[in-house]
């Protein structure tokens, strides 16, 4: 794909998907998380392991939400991870806004 030929509304529509994507997995990873959801469930396992790696970037940052038995945990990190990604998001959009011709403007 050759982002100076595609439109904006393209873009946004990629990116919106992405961005979306990883939100609603880190919001259910939330969910999951906060109602200690069992972790030998399959649907569980699967949660986890999908968004593990979008929040590896703040795996430093933030400690692992631990708890006793029973307590809720509020995962942070995964919290922290889908505001850093909406923010991403956004400044992707506006770069595709300003380096992408709107549809009107584009050539054949």
């Amino acid at each position: 794909m050759n982002l100076y030929r595609s439109n904006r509304q393209m873009v946004g529509h990629l990116v919106n998907f992405f961005v979306a994507a990883a939100g609603l997995l880190l919001a259910l990873r939330v969910v999951l998380k906060f109602a200690v959801a069992e972790a030998d469930n399959s649907f569980v396992q699967w949660v986890f392991t999908t968004t593990d790696p979008l929040l590896g970037p703040l795996r430093a940052v933030f400690a692992n939400p631990t708890g006793s038995e029973g307590s809720w945990i509020v995962d942070y990190p995964a919290l922290m991870a889908m505001a850093l990604y909406a923010a991403a998001g956004y400044l992707l959009l506006s770069l595709a806004a300003r380096w992408t011709p709107p549809a009107s403007d584009r050539r054949k």
